[in-house]
């Protein structure tokens, strides 16, 4: 029997389909990863930008594990808000709406190029050159518009009606003011010729050459932050994985200035001496004891950012005096849409590469002559608790993407990660719950109905029991029931390896697919 060479998951086929042909040509994980997140920026323009940023976590064959901070950065000079091109709009989930605040003030320093280069020199065996034509032929070429793409773009539709260059871009040939739907095909030539050259100059095109140049002019007469400076001097962090024990399985996961991951953390934690957790699954004693938790959560961060005064909510959470506090708590019953994707590869050498990225939804203005879309990671308001326009200078802007591995010492090995803003830490949560204390299937764990608990209002998937839904509202009134899949709960690619081989699932609800390659 052919051994496969690995296994791949992502948010759309053209990505998985860029790892594929990576693999297949002798690459390892994280060539395959670096040519899926580029195929990503072409296949997933709302989602993936190579104007954003994110984290990866790598375990290479040797067992090392290394967390690689590209996230954005907030400038190194705060505009008076008076000056800056910042203003809201709505985007239209269908069953919610959210606001989200674009224009070139809304745009921060951007890492993915960085990081992307940083990966290929610490674990590439492949050149740049050839991980990028995956994604320059498939600029070239076209992609097909999906349902799930059009159904995002769709949801933020506003942003790219903005600027002349996006709407050029997006917009539905010989029909002005309408973008383009499922079905469509979306070319980006420059896009492809920008990765050509990429490759040859490497990151310094971007950071210190022609494109910093143009962001930072074009940022300072057009009432955005962003400078050369800026650009050249974007630092990129190395991390040691914030590493956690969940019962018998050892969780690594995205360290702090992100928080994603130590929040993950401190509800493992709190659920761990739950004996309520024991529930079977989709009961009412799991629905409440959950949804307490992600209350839990959400108030302990607020701690810190608001009451601490903290930047972010460290592994001081994890502390068990304060863990204490909390879990009293759980006995009393105590009372959105970010354009992120995520690409989980193994392959046979025992690899693994996890990646999040994010473009927030981008700001609406593409950086000229490139096909790249900014992000607008400084008008998200769940990043910036404190308001708008007092982020801190020259720092490294916090971020719930958590990219994890599972691990079951001696039986199993699970990349996983998720889209998904505020609510993915709690899709990755289930997962990793459905996954360890409910004996799932990787698949039905990725699929299982979710529920996600913010700000006294619990949002709850269709799928659970219609009778404990009706008891489970008697006693959160605030509640939300949701029709079908929506991507307000994330989307959760994983990958695995056990004794059987390797296993995949793409999360249905961001247009999901996973693929073993012979």
């Amino acid at each position: 029997m052919k051994r496969p060479k690995g296994v791949v998951a992502a948010g759309h086929e053209e990505t998985v389909r860029a790892a594929e042909m990576i693999l297949n040509a002798g690459g390892n994980a994280f060539d395959a990863v670096i040519a899926a997140h580029l195929a990503a920026c072409v296949s997933e323009p709302v989602l993936s930008s190579l104007a954003g940023g994110g984290f990866m976590l790598t375990q290479c064959d040797r067992g090392q594990a290394c967390l690689y901070d590209f996230f954005t950065h907030t400038p190194r000079v705060r505009r008076d808000s008076s000056q800056v091109n910042f203003f809201p709009i709505s985007a239209d989930f269908g069953e919610t709406q959210q606001e989200f605040h674009i224009g070139w003030g809304s745009f921060a320093t951007p890492g993915t190029v960085r990081g992307l280069f940083a990966i290929h020199k610490d674990h590439a065996s492949m050149s740049m050159k050839e991980l990028v034509q995956p994604a320059v032929e498939l600029a070239r070429s076209g992609v097909r518009v999906n349902h799930y793409q059009a159904y995002v773009l769709d949801i933020v539709k506003e942003i790219y009606k903005v600027s002349p260059d996006v709407a050029a871009l997006f917009g539905k040939k010989g029909e002005q003011g309408t973008l383009v739907e499922e079905g469509d095909i979306v070319y980006n030539p420059e896009l492809a010729d920008f990765l050509e050259v990429l490759a040859i100059e490497g990151e310094d095109l971007f950071y210190r050459g022609e494109i910093a140049d143009r962001v930072g002019m074009l940022c300072q007469s057009s009432g955005g932050h962003i400078t050369r400076e800026d650009m050249e001097s974007y630092p990129l962090y190395r991390r040691e994985p914030l590493r956690v024990r969940y019962k018998n399985y050892a969780i690594s996961t995205n360290p702090g200035p992100s928080s994603g991951g130590t929040l993950i953390a401190f509800a493992l934690k709190m659920l761990e001496s739950s004996d309520r957790m024991y529930a079977s699954y989709g009961s009412l004693e799991y629905i409440r004891t959950l949804a307490e938790v992600q209350m839990a959560t959400e108030m302990a961060r607020m701690d810190f950012l608001l009451n601490k005064k903290e930047k972010f909510p460290g592994e001081e959470m994890l502390h068990p005096e304060y863990l204490a506090s909390f879990k009293e708590q759980l006995k009393t019953h105590p009372r959105f849409f970010r354009g992120t994707t995520h690409i989980s590869v193994m392959d046979q050498r025992g690899n693994v590469a996890s990646l999040t990225t994010s473009n927030g939804e981008g700001c609406g203005h593409v950086i000229p002559g490139t096909g790249i879309m900014m992000n607008n990671m400084l008008g998200e308001e769940d990043l910036h608790p404190h308001g708008f326009h007092s982020w801190p200078e020259n720092s490294r802007i916090t971020s719930m993407m958590a990219p994890t591995i599972l691990t079951v010492p001696g039986q199993s090995l699970v990349a996983l990660g998720s889209g998904g803003s505020n609510r993915l830490r709690t899709a990755i949560l289930q997962v990793l719950l459905h996954l360890t204390d409910h004996n799932m299937s990787l698949e039905d764990a990725v699929t299982a109905p979710r529920i996600h608990c913010e700000k006294e209002e619990l949002s709850i998937e269709h799928g659970f029991s219609p009778s404990v839904i009706e008891e489970i509202k008697k006693e959160w009134p605030n509640t939300r029931l949701w029709s079908g899949y929506n991507l307000f709960f994330g989307g959760t690619h994983a990958v695995s390896a056990d004794k059987n081989g390797f296993h995949g699932a793409g999360d249905p609800r961001r247009g999901g697919c996973s693929k073993r390659v012979y």
